[in-house]
């Protein structure tokens, strides 16, 4: 199985994604740089943390037009799983992959911090190995992570179960004291329509070890790994039918600033 770990100038998390990926759950990870024009045949793509391009105009805005997205966007309309992580996510949703926006946090300062996100959906190649209401312990790290989405498209999100994590106090209840950047919904982490793309704030890839203060994010990456054998066995069982459902968010990005 390999991996694609996406590189933008200003990415910071893109070597521990690499580290988690193939030193810990034993993948295939391999750097890809933001103008490269193919995705090196990987399974799976990650989008990892940092402030691409500086985090100028608006987290993620710049990063959505390097050229390596326009082969991000292709790969998951063909049913592949792409995961966001923080500045990831910010990408995906500028890219229109995930719908809604980023604000500042509430409070109007960088947090840092270790939080409990519980888990609302299993159906994705990044929880099939979670329980639904699990509590997982990992660390954030934004200044700009309280997700927002509109009335119409948070009703759309909940309907349809798209909310993969929210934050949660340590027991599993959601209370707003635990929702520490005022996310909508006590948002952590949302998926598009057909569950292959996956946005989360929260970090998994700094939190498969636990000399790191935890390894619940092993779930997340242990997940991936069991998604792209599965799916490689189905292929190999039906490898002369079948393409992939489009991923792409119908609905443009909300304005979040």
């Amino acid at each position: 199985m390999k991996v694609a770990v996406a590189v933008f100038p200003g990415s910071n998390c893109d070597h521990d994604a690499y580290h988690a990926l193939k030193h810990v759950v034993g993948c295939d990870a391999a750097f890809v740089w933001h103008k490269a024009g193919d995705l090196g045949g990987a399974d799976a793509v990650i989008l990892p943390g940092g402030f691409s391009y500086g985090d100028y105009l608006r987290t993620g805005a710049i990063a959505r037009f390097s050229p390596i997205m326009a082969r991000v966007v292709e790969f998951a309309a063909a049913g592949g799983p792409v995961l966001g992580i923080c500045n990831g996510f910010q990408v995906l949703l500028e890219a229109g992959l995930l719908p809604g926006g980023m604000r500042r946090n509430r409070g109007l300062r960088f947090i840092c911090e270790q939080v409990h996100l519980r888990v609302e959906r299993t159906g994705t190649p990044f929880t099939g190995r979670a329980r639904a209401g699990q509590v997982l312990r990992m660390p954030i790290a934004h200044g700009e992570g309280n997700y927002y989405a509109d009335p119409a498209t948070l009703e759309r999100l909940e309907g349809d179960g798209r909310v993969v994590f929210r934050y949660a106090a340590p027991d599993g209840t959601i209370d707003e004291r635990w929702n520490v950047n005022g996310s909508t919904a006590a948002i952590a982490g949302i998926s598009n329509a057909q569950g292959n793309v996956v946005g989360l704030m929260p970090h998994p890839e700094r939190a498969c070890e636990a000399a790191l203060g935890s390894a619940d994010g092993r779930v997340v990456l242990e997940s991936l790994v069991e998604a792209c054998a599965a799916a490689r066995g189905g292929a190999a069982r039906t490898a002369a039918g079948g393409g992939g459902a489009a991923a792409r968010e119908g609905t443009a990005r909300t304005g979040a600033r």
